[in-house]
C-alpha cells in the first residue's frame, strides 16, 4: 500500500486526486477517442493515442485495484467476460486448460465451446475434493489451473496456496477468480497465484450499474503481454464514465463488503438449524467442510454470498423464493441490494446445481428485516 496505508484509506482516497487548474477533489470523465501530436508528429503524452488502448479514467481505476492486489500490473475490461475470456485467449491449440465443475456457469458453458474450436484440452476437476484437483492437473501437461473461491453457487473454498504449488509443480500458471472474496477479504498474489480475475460488476462497484471486468498479475511476463493485446485489438476496455462510476464505487467497497459479510453470517447462523432447511452453505460456518481454509485464506469477513437448500424440493424452493418481498429476484450480486435466485431454474438443462437450492446475495440492508423475510417464506 502506498506509504503503508491501510486498505480502507487507499480506497476512500482513490488514488488521492487533487486537479492542477482548480483543485478540484474528483477527477473529470475524459471522453476524447483520439489524442494530439504537437508539430513535430509526437504525441504529448507517450501513454495516450487511441481509446482503444489507454483510458485515462480506467487507468485510475487500475491503480486502485493493483495496489490493493499487491500486483505488477491491472487491466479493466468492458466485463467479467470479456476479462477471462482474453486471459483463456492467450492459450494455445494444444495446451491442457484445468478448471473447477462447479464454477460461474456463463464462464464454464463459454470455454467448453471455445477449447472445443480451438483444439485446447479441457479438464474439471471436484472443486470439493483437494486431491481430485492434484491428479486431474497431473494427468496430463496443463498450462493453465483455474480456481474459483468461494466458489458460485455452493460456496466451495479451494485451497490457493496448495492449488499454487500444483500448478508451478506441473508447470502451470494459477488463475483466481476472487469475484466474491473481492481484494478485501484475499490476497491470491500473496499466496501464490499468477493471476487475479474479477468481476468487478459486482462488489468493486457495489451498485448494479456498472459492466465491468479486472485482471491483475503478479508479473509482466508474456502471457500478461498477450491479455494486452488481446484488450487493444478487440476493443475490450472499459468506457471512461464506467472507469469513472467504478473508481467511484471502490470508494466505499470496504464499508459496503464488511456490512455484507456481518449480515450474510447472520442470516447462515440463523437459518443452519431452522425448521423446513435442508442445509445453508456458507464457508463461515464451522460446519461447512472448507471452513479451516477459509479462516486460514479470508481476513475480515466471509463474504456477502450464501445459498440455502429447502425440504421439499424444487417446488416448494421455487415456491419459497416467489414469496420473498424484501429480496429482488434478479442475476447478479454484490450490490447493496439482496437478491435471490433459484440457480437451477435460471442454468438449465445440464446443470450441477440442486434444484432445491437458492442463492442468495446479501445486500446491506437491515439484517433482522432480511431475516424475517425468510422466516415468512418459509412458513407461509
Amino acid at each position: 500500500m502506498s506509504a503503508n496505508l491501510k486498505t480502507e484509506t487507499v480506497l476512500t482516497q482513490a488514488g488521492h486526486y487533487i486537479g492542477r487548474e482548480t483543485g478540484s477533489i474528483v477527477p473529470p470523465i475524459q471522453p476524447s477517442t483520439t489524442f494530439a501530436r504537437n508539430e513535430k508528429g509526437e504525441l504529448y503524452s507517450s501513454d495516450h493515442m487511441y481509446a482503444r488502448d489507454q483510458s485515462v479514467n480506467s487507468e485510475m481505476a487500475e491503480s486502485v485495484l493493483c495496489e490493493l492486489e499487491g500486483g505488477a500490473s491491472c487491466k479493466l475490461f468492458a466485463s467479467g467476460m470479456a476479462a477471462a475470456t482474453a486471459l483463456v485467449q492467450t492459450l494455445r491449440p494444444g495446451d491442457r486448460l484445468v478448471v473447477p465443475s462447479i464454477m460461474y456457469w456463463s464462464l464454464r458453458a463459454w470455454m467448453i465451446s471455445f477449447c472445443e474450436d480451438w483444439g485446447i484440452s479441457l479438464a474439471f476437476y471436484d472443486p470439493t475434493d483437494e486431491e481430485d484437483l492434484e491428479k486431474i492437473v497431473n494427468e496430463a501437461p496443463t498450462k493453465m489451473l483455474w480456481v474459483e473461491s468461494p466458489a458460485n453457487p455452493t460456496w466451495e473454498i479451494v485451497d490457493i496456496e496448495k492449488a499454487a504449488k500444483i500448478a508451478h509443480s506441473a508447470g502451470a500458471q494459477l488463475v483466481t477468480d476472487s469475484t466474491v472474496s473481492t481484494p478485501l477479504l484475499t490476497k491470491p498474489l500473496e499466496l501464490g497465484a499468477d493471476f487475479v480475475f474479477h468481476s468487478a460488476t459486482k462488489y468493486i462497484n457495489g451498485h448494479s450499474d456498472v459492466v465491468a471486468g479486472a485482471l491483475i498479475t503478479a508479473k509482466e511476463d508474456t502471457r500478461w503481454e498477450k491479455v494486452c493485446s488481446i484488450r487493444a485489438q478487440q476493443g475490450g476496455i472499459l468506457g471512461p464514465f464506467e472507469s469513472w462510476l467504478l473508481l467511484r464505487g471502490m470508494r466505499t467497497m470496504h464499508l459496503r463488503v464488511e456490512r455484507a459479510c456481518e449480515n450474510a453470517i447472520a442470516i447462515a447462523q440463523h437459518f443452519e438449524n431452522f425448521s423446513g432447511v435442508l442445509q445453508v452453505l456458507y464457508p463461515g460456518l464451522t460446519s461447512h467442510p472448507n471452513h479451516e481454509t477459509a479462516v486460514r485464506q479470508m481476513r475480515g469477513g466471509f463474504g456477502g454470498m450464501l445459498s440455502i437448500r429447502f425440504n421439499g424440493g424444487k417446488e416448494k424452493t421455487a415456491h419459497i423464493m416467489g414469496r420473498l418481498k424484501h429480496f429482488v429476484r434478479a442475476t447478479s450480486l454484490g450490490g447493496v441490494e439482496s437478491l435471490v435466485e433459484h440457480r437451477a431454474l435460471i442454468e438449465g438443462d445440464g446443470t450441477l446445481v440442486p434444484d432445491d437450492l437458492l442463492r442468495f446475495s446479501i445486500g446491506i440492508e437491515n439484517v433482522a428485516d432480511l431475516i424475517q423475510d425468510i422466516e415468512k417464506a418459509i412458513q407461509a
